[in-house]
């Protein structure tokens, strides 16, 4: 057998603050020769990427007055909106066994046994008939590995676009024109499927692609001092809201692998506080881009060499250094108002 163990979880709650807590409980209780499925639903709720601004990604105000909750995932990506329409499955193995075509792969086949042909489009996204379904965010440690995403079975889609601020560059990129049009729910290509019948298939198949010595299955409420102290950072302000400060310069661009936004203060000529928002993918490379800049001269081209020499060979990275030797402050570089 491949793995010793494989562990097949599904949680009772819909409180997504409780429902993160677990996973990274979960990621936290991996073992080496262990993989495991986590299958969940949020209940009216905005999810945001590691690295987002939620002011921007979201209409907080009215979210929160209509009873939705806002929480913040570790990984990177874009905002989501997630309600009981909607079922959030997360992939935990060791990192030497991670493997995001082989992941995906269950995904596929488990609709494609469900008779949707199903293909994986674009650098996070499942689509049928060109049309999204589910995005994939993830998160490598130095010795786990995380790979979740959503599946929009039957959601409100009225909803999504009440409570969601999509960047029109990201839209135009993808030549469509709002997203309602550009994603759509399973149960419109087979309206006989149940949400029973989807989360039985995505452990079948599964199972058939992780053998395992030993199969447990888990279902009901997370408990533990673990859980608990992990459940309060998910439920803080702190960690949900995070740092959006006045600045005194504000850069923003899109690119192919996502939008970057870098706000920072200018303090002695230098580069003081950097805050960057993005959906991209890389969570920890995101994170990591502030603490390059901080204590930079103010000069683009030291910015530029700072940011190359933090990440030697980084495609991604290559191209905010060129964008920043452009210079200019005016469309894409502006003060902050």
């Amino acid at each position: 057998m491949e793995f010793q163990r494989v562990r097949l979880v599904r949680s009772d709650v819909t409180n997504p603050w409780d429902n993160l807590a677990r996973e990274e409980q979960l990621v936290n209780l991996c073992e080496e020769d262990e993989a495991i499925l986590y299958l969940w639903q949020n209940a009216h709720t905005v999810v945001v990427g590691r690295n987002q601004n939620p002011w921007a990604e979201c209409r907080l105000d009215l979210l929160e007055s209509e009873g939705g909750k806002l929480a913040r995932r570790s990984t990177g990506g874009g905002a989501v909106y997630h309600d009981l329409g909607n079922l959030n499955y997360s992939f935990i193995l060791p990192r030497k066994r991670y493997n995001m075509e082989r992941q995906l792969a269950v995904i596929l086949g488990a609709l494609r046994g469900l008779g949707l042909d199903a293909e994986f489009s674009g650098r996070n996204d499942l689509v049928i008939g060109g049309r999204k379904f589910s995005g994939n965010a993830y998160q490598l440690t130095r010795d786990k590995g995380l790979h979740h995403g959503t599946l929009l079975f039957s959601a409100d889609m009225a909803m999504l676009s009440r409570y969601l601020n999509v960047d029109p560059e990201k839209l135009k990129t993808k030549g469509v024109a709002s997203v309602a049009s550009r994603v759509m729910n399973l149960r419109d290509a087979s309206p006989g499927l149940t949400l029973a019948d989807l989360q039985d298939a995505l452990e079948e198949e599964f199972l058939a692609s992780y053998p395992a010595a030993e199969r447990l299955r888990e279902q009901g409420t997370p408990g533990g001092e673990e859980f608990q102290r992990l459940a309060r950072r998910y439920r803080s302000r702190e960690w949900r809201y995070g740092r959006s400060p006045g600045c005194e310069v504000s850069l923003r661009r899109r690119f192919p692998w996502g939008g970057l936004e870098i706000r920072f203060d200018v303090r002695d000529g230098r580069v003081s506080s950097p805050v960057v928002f993005s959906d991209a993918m890389d969570g920890e490379m995101i994170l990591a881009l502030g603490g390059m800049l901080e204590g930079v001269p103010f000069r683009w081209k030291e910015m530029a060499d700072a940011v190359r020499r933090g990440f030697p060979g980084r495609r991604e990275m290559a191209e905010t250094a060129a964008w920043l030797e452009e210079a200019p402050i005016g469309e894409r570089k502006e003060a902050c108002s």
